[in-house]
């Protein structure tokens, strides 16, 4: 009777986490909810290690994938094909820039905040982007912030 009572509360235990990871989900879009040409809606997000995020091309011709030099050093890149609905699990705490490849020097851009690491904020911030790119990022770093 013990071991099968044991058994039963290490699956729980072990499954306690998973249970707790959310799910976001970012539109990739050819007007922004923010009234700017080619965006994610929502282009910042703030997150929990373990938590996944779905890109969803609303309208065609948009994937989204990291920006080269801009993901936490221990974190994988990722690439979604274009038009094709794509989700990710970020496990790796720090912020994580993210692009539509077509519409990139529009300044189709994101940013991720996973937990409460942003120590490579400056090297983010170091990264020169093309096109409208680099200022639309900017707007995204400042909404980068300690947590109350």
């Amino acid at each position: 009777m013990l071991k099968p009572l044991m058994a039963a509360m290490l699956l729980v235990v072990g499954t306690a986490g998973a249970a707790t990871a959310a799910d976001f989900e970012v539109l990739m879009l050819n007007k922004g909810t923010d009234g700017k040409t080619m965006g994610f809606s929502p282009s910042f997000l703030r997150i929990e290690p373990g938590d996944t995020v779905t890109f969803i091309p609303v309208d065609r011709g948009h994937n989204a994938e990291t920006i080269l030099d801009m993901i936490p050093d221990a974190a994988p890149h990722w690439k979604g094909r274009i038009d094709e609905t794509f989700t990710v699990t970020l496990t790796v705490p720090g912020l994580y820039g993210f692009k539509c490849m077509p519409h990139f020097a529009m300044g189709m851009v994101g940013l991720i905040e996973v937990g409460d690491d942003r120590s490579n904020l400056t090297a983010l911030m170091n990264v020169r982007l093309s096109g409208k790119a680099q200022a639309r990022m900017m707007e995204l770093f400042a909404k980068t912030s300690p947590r109350p």
